[in-house]
């Protein structure tokens, strides 16, 4: 592994008034959201030794040894994606300009190296499957463009984020906290889920098993497929927050776009960790895992990042803390994990993924399997069906006039009832308008 030091690609001013002269002479390449997370990642250094987008030797060697060409280990590809006709336009030796779909400027890139996408070649050994209902492999064959284009990044601002900018922290801000704090060993824990309790009490052994202060890294770029949106989530984690021993962690937003790669994103996780100080990084039950294939088997092994983890660990230089499933035990009124219990004991199994399609039908959650403040962000956020509606914005005349509408619109009491139509003929039930 590298020796630790963590890399910063933001120019300094002078540097960035000589390349903003530049810019209008390069042609533009427009990142889309995921490709933004990629460039930030890469400029403040969370994906440290990385200095830009990989050229084609690092990326063959990722996904053949998962190990970049000079023998650093690095498990996910980092490339830039362009389309058809931009790629055949662009020649090896150009610089182009980097902006997000607004048009901010946000870098200079120097192209070593375009080529054609594998895709075939890439979803095999990345994800391990072609199965579209992957959304890894999904986005490679939908939404990924034709060509790769690699180099070496300059970047002159960093994307833009109106919210959260207390929390949202580079590794060496990070780092610097956790000299000022006195912290010197720090377990990190990277979710894209609320923290419900079998998280939190997992957290909270992990601490204990590394005798380590906690650093939380909730994913705020790309979600996974049906996740709950990163306000909502970061919220509920504030509010978790209250429920740690005081000075006991440190919460610090991850502007990750997930690839759900089970065992090598669980290195890729790690390695972050360790970019951001962490001296031990916990893997949980079916890390990263994206779920079941269409055939409703799992897409990865359980125990398969836990196993590939074991292996890099020395290699990495950070310490895994494994857990498995959390399981509750209703006359204990406690979690335990699932391989601790005897198998004669009543246990009941509830994922976040549980929790999160219960919220979204609008039923309720057991109070023993979250906190009330997580509850009550999540209900305010995503209400029941039965609070939900439709509003149809049309002239005054037009709707009365309109005797489809008059008897497809129906004004709601309080209490939930249809009371009428704008028409005032009475009431009519509701029709559909298609």
């Amino acid at each position: 592994m590298d020796d630790g030091t963590i890399v910063n690609l933001l120019v300094d001013e002078e540097q960035h008034q000589v390349l903003k002269q530049l810019t209008s002479t390069l042609p533009d390449v427009i990142l889309n959201d995921r490709q933004i997370c990629d460039f930030e990642l890469l400029v403040t250094g969370v994906f440290s030794p990385l200095t830009g987008f990989m050229t084609r030797m690092d990326y063959e060697s990722v996904l053949d040894r998962m190990h970049l060409s000079n023998g650093n280990i690095w498990p996910m590809p980092v490339c830039l994606d362009i389309h058809d006709t931009l790629g055949q336009a662009l020649e090896v030796g150009q610089s182009v300009v980097l902006r997000d779909p607004e048009g901010f400027l946000l870098g200079i890139m120097t192209l070593e190296d375009i080529w054609p996408v594998d895709r075939e070649k890439e979803a095999m050994a990345v994800y391990g499957t072609r199965d579209p209902a992957h959304p890894g492999v999904a986005y490679l064959f939908s939404q990924c463009g034709s060509y790769y284009i690699g180099g070496p990044v300059q970047a002159m601002n960093l994307p833009i984020h109106p919210d959260f900018p207390q929390i949202r922290l580079t590794p060496a801000e990070v780092r610097e906290r956790f000299r000022k704090l006195g912290w010197h060993r720090i377990v990190g824990f990277q979710t894209r889920q609320p923290i419900h309790r079998p998280q939190f009490e997992m957290t909270i052994q992990a601490m204990q098993k590394a005798r380590a202060n906690l650093l939380l890294l909730p994913a705020a770029g790309i979600p996974g497929p049906d996740d709950f949106d990163h306000y909502t989530r970061m919220r509920c984690y504030q509010k978790v927050g209250g429920h740690y021993p005081p000075n006991s962690h440190l919460l610090n937003l991850l502007p990750l776009a997930m690839r759900m790669a089970g065992p090598r994103d669980a290195l890729l996780h790690m390695i972050i960790g360790k970019n951001f100080g962490c001296t031990h990084f916990v893997i949980g039950h079916n890390h990263a895992s994206p779920g079941n294939d269409r055939n409703g088997d799992p897409f990865y092994p359980a125990d398969q990042a836990e196993l590939l983890a074991s292996e890099a660990a020395g290699e990495l230089g950070i310490e895994p803390v494994f857990f498995e499933e959390m399981v509750y035990l209703p006359f204990d009124d406690e979690f335990r994990l699932a391989s601790e219990v005897e198998k004669s004991r009543e246990t009941i199994s509830f994922t976040g993924k549980d929790i999160r399609d219960r919220i979204r039908q609008g039923k309720k959650i057991p109070d023993w399997a979250t906190f009330p403040e997580v509850i009550e962000e999540l209900n305010r956020s995503y209400p029941s069906p039965a609070c939900q509606g439709l509003t149809i914005f049309l002239p005054a005349c037009q709707a009365l006039a309109n005797p489809l509408l008059q008897g497809a619109v129906c004004p709601i009491s309080g209490n939930g009832n249809p009371t009428g139509n704008t028409s005032g003929r009475g009431y009519c039930p509701p029709q559909s308008l298609f």
